[in-house]
């Protein structure tokens, strides 16, 4: 994997300011469901254990605060703009598909998916949004936004990291960077199946 979704370029070309702008984007902002958030802080532990970016103490300081603003900025979207957001045409960057496969998610997970969507991507993105826009209570959209964002981001954070200290690994950052990028699409994949499994079952 080469150019700007890249982890390892994104943080050697932008550091740690370019990892909490990423985070805060797929977080919190339509446009950013294409980020790579999981391979990114993924990459930003292994790159410290090999003191290739910011130390692992502030990554797991400002990582988790910059998913939490992002959420907190998605919620304030969809609240002010209300359900007109998602009523937007197709795009390149915004399929009505997202919206339908988010809004499956939170109607069958209910205030728990602003914890849980956080481990699936696409789904993170657009179920911020939605929780403001069906004006969930923030001080519960809060809570759950807090425990999520450490969880996913200081989580992933020190697995990398965690991982980054066996010799094979740090010997070959890239092949496991590409590992974890491919292993944050089978959410997706697995969503688009059971999409697809759906609509085939409604048709018939």
């Amino acid at each position: 994997m080469s150019g700007f979704l890249d982890p390892a370029h994104l943080i050697d070309t932008f550091g740690l300011v370019g990892v909490m702008v990423v985070l805060f984007a797929e977080c919190g902002l339509l446009v950013g469901f294409f980020l790579p958030g999981d391979s990114l802080l993924f990459t930003a532990g292994l790159l410290a254990a090999g003191g290739r970016i910011a130390p692992l103490w502030v990554l797991l300081v400002l990582l988790p605060l910059a998913a939490i603003a992002g959420n907190l900025a998605g919620y304030w979207i969809g609240r002010k703009a209300g359900p007109a957001v998602f009523s937007r045409p197709d795009s390149r960057l915004f399929r009505a598909e997202h919206v339908e496969r988010s809004r499956a998610f939170f109607e069958r997970n209910g205030a728990r998916t602003v914890l849980l969507a956080r481990f699936v991507p696409i789904v993170r993105t657009f179920a911020t949004v939605m929780a403001g826009a069906s004006r969930m209570d923030l001080r519960r959209y809060a809570g759950y936004s807090v425990i999520g964002g450490v969880a996913w981001a200081a989580g992933l954070t020190l697995l990398g990291w965690w991982l980054g200290q066996v010799a094979v690994v740090r010997d070959h950052v890239e092949l496991f960077v590409l590992g974890v990028v491919a292993l944050s699409l089978v959410p997706v994949l697995l969503e688009v199946l059971r999409g697809r499994r759906r609509a085939d079952q409604h048709t018939a």
